[in-house]
This record gives C-alpha cells, sequence and structure tokens, in this order.
C-alpha cells in the first residue's frame, strides 16, 4: 500500500472520487496552460472532515492542491504532473452560516459561489462588495487564498479588507478559529492575514466573516470618452471630490480592446456616437436616498466636457442599460480569446503615474512587439492596469505569445517596477508568476515568505509548488 492508498484508506469513500473521467474535470487550470495528474478528488462537506484529510495527508506526507472554482489565471489550483498529489475540492462546504445585518456581518464556508453570497446579503438588504467578473463560478475561499482584487476596490478594498474573521485547517490538521466578526480585536498577531493571498500554500480556509455594506440607493454610471490619456487621474480626482468619495469604480477601456468586442460580437453597439481613444467607465452608488448623486455626476460630465477633458459621453438609463455598459468591460477577455488569447500583464502601478505607463508601454509593445494588438483596460482607479497583446492577425497565437512573453514582457515589466509598481496586482503568482517573483521580488520578503512556509508546513505538502520555492 503506497502513501496515497493509506490516505483514501483513513478516510470514508463517500469524501473522495478516484473515477478518472470524473478526476479529470479537476486536473486542467482555467487558462488551459496546465493539466496535472491526481489519483483522486477530496470533496469534504464539513470543517471537521477538511481536519481529517489534512492530519491523514500530514501522517502519510501526501501533498494537497487546495482548489475552489478553479478560475485561477496563474494555475494556483492546478495539481503537478508527478502525479503523487490529491485534489483537495471545497465544493461541497457550501453553507452560509449566518447574516448578522445589525453588525453589517456575514459568515460563509469557503465553497460558497460569489455570487451566491451577494444574492444572500441582498436578501438581508445589505451588499458584499467583492465583485468580480468570474462570480458566478469562483468560490469564496479561493477570492481569499488569491486576496481578489474586481471591480470594486476603489471604494471597498481588495479581498483581505473584508475579511473580520477566519477558519482554516493548518498544515498539521489543527483548527484555526478566528471567525468572530469582529471590527477591533487586538489580540497579537493578526494571525487570519497570513492566509489571505497565500493560495493555499499555509493551510486550507475553510470559513471566513466578511464586512457587509449598505446596499445602494442609487447607482449612477457614466461611459465617458477621453482623447488625452494624461487627464485620467484629473477625472478620477475631480469624480471623487463631486460624488463625495462614492466612487465605487473608475475602470479603463481603451479604444483597440472595445473594437476587439465589437467585432467578436456583432449583435453589440457602440454606446457613443463616435470612436475615441480612450473610455472611462464611471459608477457611482450611495446608500443615501437624499443625496443627488445623479445631479452631483451630471454637474461633474458638464464640467469635464466644459475644459475638454471629456469629449463625449452617456449616462444609463436604468439597469438594462447600466448592465449593457457592464458587458462591454467584462466581455473584453472573450474577445481575445477569440482572437486567439493574449499574452497579459496584470500591472499594477501609483495612479499618479498610470498614464505615462500605459503610454510608454504601448510604446514598446509598438517598437518591439512585431505587429502585436494591444488591448489595454482595467481597474485604472486602484492603479491596476490589465497590459494584454494579442497576437497580429498574420500570426500563430501560440508560437506568437511564446515569443513575446520572453522576448517583451520583460521590458514591461521593467518599466512598471521602475514606476514603482508590480508585476503582479491581483492574479497571485500560483506557478506561473513563479520566475517573475524571482526577477522581482524583495529578498527579504521572500526570505521572511520561505522562513513562514518552512514553519507553518515544514513537510511541505500543502500546494507544493506554488508561491515560494522551497
Amino acid at each position: 500500500m503506497d502513501r496515497i492508498d493509506s490516505v483514501l484508506g483513513d478516510l470514508p469513500a463517500d469524501l473522495y472520487i478516484t473515477d478518472p473521467d470524473v478526476v479529470s474535470r479537476y486536473l486542467t487550470d482555467f487558462r488551459r496552460f496546465r493539466t496535472g495528474r491526481s489519483r483522486a478528488v477530496l470533496r469534504p462537506r464539513t470543517t471537521a472532515e477538511v481536519q481529517r484529510i489534512v492530519a491523514s495527508c500530514a501522517a502519510h506526507g501526501v501533498p494537497l492542491v487546495p482548489q475552489g472554482g478553479n478560475t485561477s489565471y496563474c494555475a494556483a489550483a492546478t495539481p503537478s504532473t508527478q502525479g503523487d498529489e490529491l485534489v483537495l475540492s471545497l465544493e461541497r462546504l457550501n453553507a452560509v452560516r449566518g447574516i448578522d445585518a445589525a453588525n453589517l456581518s456575514l459568515t460563509a464556508e469557503a465553497g460558497c459561489v460569489l455570487s451566491v453570497l451577494q444574492e444572500a446579503a441582498n436578501d438581508a438588504g445589505l451588499m458584499l462588495p467583492l465583485d468580480l467578473g468570474s462570480r458566478q463560478s469562483c468560490q469564496i475561499g479561493g477570492n481569499l487564498s488569491t486576496n481578489a482584487g474586481g471591480i470594486s476596490v476603489l471604494k471597498h478594498g481588495m479581498a483581505r479588507d473584508l475579511v473580520l474573521g477566519l477558519e482554516a485547517v493548518l498544515p498539521d490538521g489543527q483548527l484555526l478559529d478566528v471567525l468572530q466578526p469582529l471590527r477591533k480585536n487586538n489580540t497579537g498577531y493578526d494571525v487570519k492575514q497570513i492566509l489571505l493571498g497565500a493560495e493555499g500554500t499555509l493551510g486550507v480556509i475553510t470559513a471566513v466573516s466578511l464586512k457587509l455594506a449598505r446596499k445602494a440607493a442609487q447607482t449612477v454610471t457614466a461611459f465617458l470618452a477621453i482623447e488625452d490619456i494624461d487627464a485620467l487621474t484629473t477625472i478620477l480626482a475631480r469624480a471623487q471630490q463631486f460624488t463625495g468619495e462614492n466612487i465605487t469604480s473608475f475602470e479603463y477601456i481603451s479604444h483597440h480592446s472595445l473594437a476587439l468586442l465589437l467585432a467578436a460580437q456583432d449583435s453589440l453597439r457602440h454606446p457613443l456616437s463616435a470612436p475615441s481613444a480612450h473610455y472611462v467607465l464611471l459608477e457611482a452608488q450611495t446608500c443615501s436616498p437624499v443625496f443627488a448623486m445623479e445631479e452631483a455626476v451630471a454637474q461633474l460630465l458638464e464640467e469635464l466636457m466644459g475644459e475638454g477633458l471629456v469629449t463625449d459621453g452617456t449616462l444609463a438609463a436604468g439597469e438594462q442599460q447600466r448592465d449593457r455598459l457592464w458587458y462591454l468591460r467584462e466581455h473584453i477577455p472573450e474577445a481575445e480569446v477569440a482572437n486567439g488569447g493574449s499574452v497579459k500583464h496584470d500591472v499594477s502601478v501609483p495612479t499618479s503615474v498610470l498614464p505615462a505607463f500605459i503610454t510608454e508601454a504601448s510604446a514598446i509593445v509598438a517598437t518591439h512587439g512585431a505587429g502585436g494588438r494591444l488591448s489595454i483596460y482595467g481597474h485604472v482607479g486602484d492603479g491596476n492596469v490589465h497590459f494584454n497583446v494579442v497576437a497580429p492577425v498574420e500570426a500563430e497565437p501560440g508560437s506568437y505569445k511564446s515569443w513575446l512573453e520572453r522576448e517583451v514582457s520583460p521590458r514591461v515589466y521593467d518599466l512598471a517596477v521602475a514606476m514603482g509598481g508590480s508585476f503582479g496586482a491581483e492574479y497571485g503568482i500560483g506557478v506561473v508568476k513563479l520566475d517573475l517573483l524571482d526577477r522581482y521580488g524583495d529578498p527579504a520578503k521572500l526570505h521572511m515568505m520561505r522562513a513562514i512556509k518552512a514553519a507553518l508546513d515544514p513537510a511541505g505538502i500543502m500546494n507544493p509548488g506554488k508561491v515560494v520555492r522551497t
């Protein structure tokens, strides 16, 4: 009996799947970069069952790969090709344990799909601020393990900023229970933060208490045309001022990205009368029923147009038009896929230099990219831009993307770092970005990461080969 057989022998048969056809569904990453091997998928239903699984794997030295909705862009939830790891799916650990409306908090298990939690908060007359394009499939445990960003970071912060309490199983099977939904709990190290963004390398998140917010009584959405990209920071500052810091989203869309989408889906229509070089999808929300939000945004646009900072724009007249505007922003990745996919640079820089980054990085691709087509969009209100490059029409996408990643991407990342930025804003590290972390990571930080990994997971069983080299 080998080690994996020993683990499976410790567990009830209804906690795992060994059918190769079923197991295969858990072995390929979201972007289909990597396909691993595993003899079984473990599917616990309770935190106690997660403890039992992890304790057995620790005893027998079997590595575990925690997996939520498997939406990682960096293959963080994909097993290796060696076949010596077991996949731990949290999909059945999916109960909403409770909502405390007076405390503005929600407690749920790691396998809950994000959209389900959004609906639960909405039913309680509140809202969960975390929002991603993959909301219908991503799970909250994965959101926390990758410290997901999304479209509301500008006002509400990253995933870690919404966490009040956490429950997790450590690599030796111990239960970390700091799940209390408290806004003040100053009792030593804030250990839950170590697990947020660790991508399953330090333990298995099983439940979380999250901050909720008051539901928006007013939402105003605008789609704006901008000719001069240098105006972005001024427009953002003015928008925050006019709305009383109630801008929830400030999304940039380049002409190239919108053109790709409109060409890929001919049923779509341009929201403005004429094309522009740059666009912003701006959204403001307030829970106040008396603040004149629509009037504030209308006055904002009047001033911006009067100064020539905005050349055209439209305000969404109702939920249906709002959905159409957001569709344009959220389906740009699909347009890239329709054109053979893209090389993705998930970059962040200080918002003050973001227009300069886009301009200079675009010049790098124009000079060195052999005809690559730019697709630039993202959450520029918080300094995060997705600077993507699609292969030329005449090129073979796979070969071109491999060449560009090798020859051009380092120039883009060097520029971001030189501007005080990062090569990884919200996607995480996983396997895909390990080399980038080696190249750009602060040596002292990497030393601390290795030390924390060694202290909490000395046997190296938790998601080996991800985030930190050991």
